[in-house]
């Protein structure tokens, strides 16, 4: 198949396109559907091929034929492969095992670096390798395993879910005996099983020596990014560098994450050809011949994967790298295509479990889409009248933006409004970045003052970045929720292909350019200029900061206000406190140490004066005590200890603390539930109503604070861990609420509110309002006593009578 390449020399060569895609989806189908299946589609794709090559040596040679032939083989070849290694898994002797949660000891060596697990809330992601999370998972081979009373000598990839403590700072390549329960495998990635794993690793060998000298590289780009950058700019560049993301707060992923840019702190084939391109470019200035400068190119390109550690993902950069590389170097598509597609089919038959590798698909994506769609339209944008830098700056992130767009909407559910801005704003600065964290760190052994000034060079590009995501992340509605999984993927990338098709012609362009401006006309001032909001004379506000809690209560001082712990969506509750006119936060509140709880703290601290930051007698998890103390320490800011039975007094506002009263009852630190239980709870008191406000306490907290006889009767309930099950119907009874708020994320996996505990309220007379259907909502006083405002519905819903 050979279809003109407008602007190009010479055609563009397709035929192994279909090859490439059809042997894709063969590997999908046998990772998910069997070996049975995969071994029906070689099978066919044989008999395909035994009749075009039948077609090819009798009749006159077609091209038709011959790129028949060419997919029907690449498609047997492929699935003989997943066959044979989908069969060996359903086979594998630990399956069974697994299935019964067997005790098991295994001999692995590590496949790639620790990555923290968060559970719930129980953990966050603050600095570390670990992040601060209780455990990390960690991909290994299998060396041999024990287990039911038998022992294997067997081969096989295995998830270690381990404890953070002995195992986050461990290298690949490492091998290593683990003890533990197994688990079945939930993902369609030839993974054998999981190994909960109980205890410290034993009989460790050393790392290659590759791996060592990786990590030397890493840690003197983090020492030389600390030392001269600030905190989140410290932490960003060696993440968009060589992807080390370890020292990346909570705070900044969120952020990246809602405006999109989260992929860039991940290797990708652009990593790689910004580095290989930055050789090349050297080398031309300095009038070197083609051959050199392919030659180190190509080091600089064996290097870099030495550097950012020559795991799977990395080594799939390399090459997809390798590929935009190729068509930076040849300046025309029809030589990166097929490279592309020769890729493609290279990498699913050397590891067929990339084929439901989401990092996989994105990688080709934005391969394909910097090698197709980027050159005709910066040649458009140059025809407009850009300069060629500037097309380009443009060009290519957006086109990688719309053919990854579906992907990445599939697997997080939500769409960002704001990424291809955000893109846009950020392109020219990734390049600097990149480049200049490699140089440091390549520099760090040999000196660490020039690892220092190139990281201090990286200063104004970095900063841009920290501050294009937090200005992204506080948009309104930065990002919509949309379906995730496979629906959601082709609803979008329906909707994607079914917008450049009326984009095509000039009345169906007009028309849709029409209905655009029509909708923002319509959405955009009720999205973002919301009648009547802020609601007159709030007492309250429960903001809507996704799954977390972040409450303000008014003072009575005009801009001031008490924040009552801070979200996980960072952009959220900064958004919420500017909607408020919040310029100066009296007290902020952490009712417990969990990052949906703390995560948003750097944001609302940003820009404001504080008077003090508040903590619960609990200090645990430590790393987030500490992160909550260097946060408050960094601007100045005292941190204080509250207790029951103390009270705090503004001109319109008095907090009693009313618990835990047995904080001594806290148990295990990694146990989430009794950091639940150490959460303040607060009654605020107004002029005219008084709100319970209970952080996440569950059954043991809150009959801790019924046995010590605590009045817990207020007007508004803020509900108790996002409308968790875990509500007793006493508790609610002894407050007896006309007005419930439920601080919960859309979606979200862990099932609340629970249904049967807003039953309950409901039955006895409340009002229950939700920040996942009403947004942001205000409490006021109303005639007929405390009323809820949901920004964007300025009428007052009057609670009980």
């Amino acid at each position: 198949m050979i279809l003109t390449d407008p602007g190009a020399d010479a055609p563009v060569d397709l035929r192994l396109i279909p090859a490439a895609l059809l042997s894709w989806l063969a590997a999908i189908l046998g990772l998910t559907a069997g070996w049975a299946a995969s071994a029906w589609v070689a099978l066919v794709a044989a008999l395909v091929g035994l009749f075009a090559g039948i077609r090819v040596i009798r009749g006159p040679s077609s091209r038709v034929a011959s790129g028949v032939l060419a997919a029907a083989g690449c498609v047997a070849a492929a699935s003989v492969v997943i066959t044979a290694d989908a069969y060996q898994l359903a086979h594998h002797p630990l399956r069974p095992c697994a299935d019964r949660s067997c005790a098991a000891t295994v001999r692995v060596v590590l496949t790639g670096d620790p990555a923290p697990v968060f559970s719930g809330g129980a953990a966050g992601g603050y600095g570390g390798r670990a992040g601060g999370a209780v455990q990390v998972a960690i991909p290994a081979a299998l060396v041999s395993a024990s287990a039911d009373g038998a022992d294997w000598t067997v081969g096989g990839r295995l998830l270690l879910l381990a404890p953070r403590d002995g195992w986050a700072e461990l290298l690949p390549g490492v091998e290593l005996t683990a003890a533990g329960l197994l688990a079945p495998a939930t993902r369609a990635d030839l993974t054998v099983a999981v190994l909960r794993v109980r205890g410290p690793p034993t009989e460790l060998t050393p790392p290659p020596w590759w791996q060592r000298v990786a990590d030397t590289l890493r840690d003197g780009l983090r020492q030389a990014a600390g030392s001269v950058l600030p905190e989140d700019s410290a932490a960003l560049l060696p993440s968009l560098a060589i992807g080390d993301t370890s020292s990346m707060s909570w705070t900044l992923r969120e952020e990246f994450r809602t405006t999109g840019l989260l992929h860039l702190t991940a290797v990708s084939g652009a990593n790689v050809a910004l580095v290989c391109a930055a050789v090349f470019g050297l080398l031309t200035l300095l009038r070197a011949g083609p051959r050199t400068r392919v030659l180190f190119a190509a080091l600089a390109l064996i290097g870099f994967v030495v550097l950012a550690r020559p795991s799977p993902s990395v080594l799939r950069a390399a090459v997809m790298g390798g590929v935009a590389l190729l068509a930076i170097l040849v300046g025309r598509r029809r030589s990166a295509l097929p490279a592309l597609a020769a890729a493609v089919l290279g990498l699913l038959l050397l590891d067929p479990a990339l084929g439901t590798d989401p990092g996989f698909a994105l990688s080709v994506l934005a391969t394909g889409a910097l090698v197709v769609l980027a050159p005709s339209w910066s040649a458009r944008l140059r025809r407009l009248g850009l300069p060629p830098g500037v097309a380009e700056a443009i060009a290519v992130p957006a086109a990688a933006h719309l053919v990854t767009a579906p992907v990445v909407a599939g697997l997080s559910g939500q769409v960002s409004l704001v990424a291809v801005l955000a893109n846009l704003l950020a392109a020219p600065a990734v390049g600097p970045v990149t480049v200049l964290g490699v140089l440091s760190a390549v520099l760090s052994p040999a000196s660490s003052v020039l690892a220092q000034v190139c990281a201090w060079l990286a200063t104004p590009a970095v900063g841009w970045l920290v501050w294009v995501a937090h200005w992204g992340a506080g948009v309104p509605g930065a990002s919509v929720t949309w379906p995730s999984g496979l629906a959601g993927a082709a609803l979008l990338a329906a909707a994607v292909v079914g917008a450049a098709l009326l984009l095509r012609p000039r009345r169906l362009r007009a028309l849709l350019v029409a209905a655009v401006i029509g909708a923002l006309l319509i959405l955009v001032p009720t999205r973002f200029v919301t009648p009547g909001w802020p609601a007159t004379g709030w007492s309250a506000v429960a903001c809507d900061v996704g799954q977390g809690d972040a409450l303000v209560l008014a003072t009575g001082q005009p801009g001031r206000a008490v924040l009552v712990d801070s979200g996980t969506e960072t952009g959220a509750v900064d958004g919420c406190l500017s909607r408020l006119g919040v310029t100066a936060l009296s007290l902020v509140v952490i009712t417990h140490l969990h990052v949906d709880h703390l995560g948003g703290l750097p944001a609302a601290l940003r820009g404001r004066s504080v008077g003090a930051v508040a903590v619960g007698p609990s200090h645990q998890p430590a790393w987030a005590d500490e992160r909550v103390r260097r946060l408050a320490a960094e601007r100045d800011i005292p941190v204080v200890e509250l207790r029951a039975g103390q009270r705090l007094d503004w001109p319109a506002l008095s907090v009693a603390v009313l618990g835990p009263v047995d904080p001594g009852r806290y148990i295990d630190p990694n146990d989430g539930t009794d950091v639940n239980n150490t959460s303040l709870v607060l009654r605020a008191s107004t002029p005219s109503l008084t709100l319970l406000l209970t952080g996440d306490i569950e059954l043991l907290a809150q009959a801790s604070l019924l046995t010590a006889g605590v009045d817990l009767r207020a007007d508004v309930l803020k509900l108790p861990h996002h409308g968790s099950r875990y509500t007793s119907p006493g508790f609610l009874a002894a407050v007896k609420p006309r007005l419930a708020l439920v601080s919960v994320g859309a979606g979200n996996r862990y099932g609340h509110p629970n249904a049967t505990v807003l039953d309950a309220l409901r039955r006895d007379g409340a009002l229950v309002r939700r920040t996942d259907e009403s947004g942001d909502v205000a409490v006021v006083t109303s005639r007929d006593g405390p009323a809820a405002v949901a920004r964007g519905h300025p009428r007052p819903a009057p609670g009980r009578g």
